[in-house]
């Protein structure tokens, strides 16, 4: 059993016992959360939302907060002595998917 959930503006196929990493949620580490924005479940029987699934839900134990390693964006302009130097660091939530409820 499988499905699709919406987070963070994307949308993310999850299956129990999985660990997925979303955009930053405000939960601190070892609370449960609760999707409800699910638009697929696919199962013997598949059900799609339209837009999203009623009274289906997706349970997932946060795991911790934090923040993905940094990049760096360097823009430059040739000819100009123009550039700039700007580093980037994405904060995720890292969470382990506990029960699908259809």
């Amino acid at each position: 059993m499988y499905a699709i959930i919406e987070t963070g503006g994307k949308q993310v196929k999850v299956e129990k016992d999985q660990t997925i990493f979303v955009e930053l949620l405000n939960v601190a580490e070892g609370d449960s959360y609760t999707f409800d924005k699910v638009l697929f479940i696919g199962d013997k029987t598949n059900k799609i939302g339209n837009p999203y699934v009623k009274g289906a839900t997706v349970e997932a134990k946060v795991e911790k907060n934090g923040r993905s390693k940094k990049i760096i964006v360097f823009k430059y302009r040739p000819k100009k002595n123009e550039h700039k130097k700007q580093g980037h660091r994405q904060a995720y939530t890292k969470l382990t998917i506990t029960a699908i409820n259809a």
